[in-house]
């Protein structure tokens, strides 16, 4: 994306955040992205996840992109919740795929997931299809940083 030549950034807090939450950074003149923020800032305690898979509880890896997908990011809720973070303090996430295509193709059905897990909060994101993950028949991980707010 070739931004246009302004120096002029906005904070975007939502309606129904606070002063300490974690707020959108949306240059003047940018076009609104949709499903991800282009920045985001906060004041807080960080919270931060590794590289996370859709494993469940017993170590089980489901077969489909779609349901790994939906674990994943239920394992990253549950980890936030345990570091006293909550969905809406996200302000990063970083996407690893296999399948760059899959991913794409299935673009509806992941974002209708990402919402009833994390609701309509879309931090700053980013998507990168690589070879392989460790775990072989992983086809997504997925990375978080939270901050909560003070």
């Amino acid at each position: 994306m070739n931004p246009p030549n302004s120096q002029n950034t906005a904070v975007r807090p939502r309606a129904q955040d606070g002063p300490t939450s974690p707020q959108i950074l949306q240059p003047s003149g940018w076009p609104a992205p949709k499903g991800y923020a282009n920045g985001m800032t906060a004041d807080g305690r960080l919270v931060v996840t590794g590289g996370i898979i859709g494993w469940d509880q017993h170590g089980h890896l489901p077969t489909s992109f779609i349901a790994q997908v939906r674990q994943t990011l239920s394992n990253i809720s549950a980890i936030l919740s345990e570091g006293g973070a909550r969905p809406e303090h996200l302000v990063r996430l970083t996407w690893y795929v296999v399948d760059m295509e899959e991913y794409l193709a299935n673009l509806k059905t992941l974002g209708r997931i990402y919402r009833e897990i994390f609701g309509a909060h879309y931090p700053a994101m980013a998507l990168v299809q690589v070879v392989r993950l460790v775990e072989k028949t992983a086809k997504v991980e997925i990375e978080a940083t939270a901050i909560v707010p003070r």
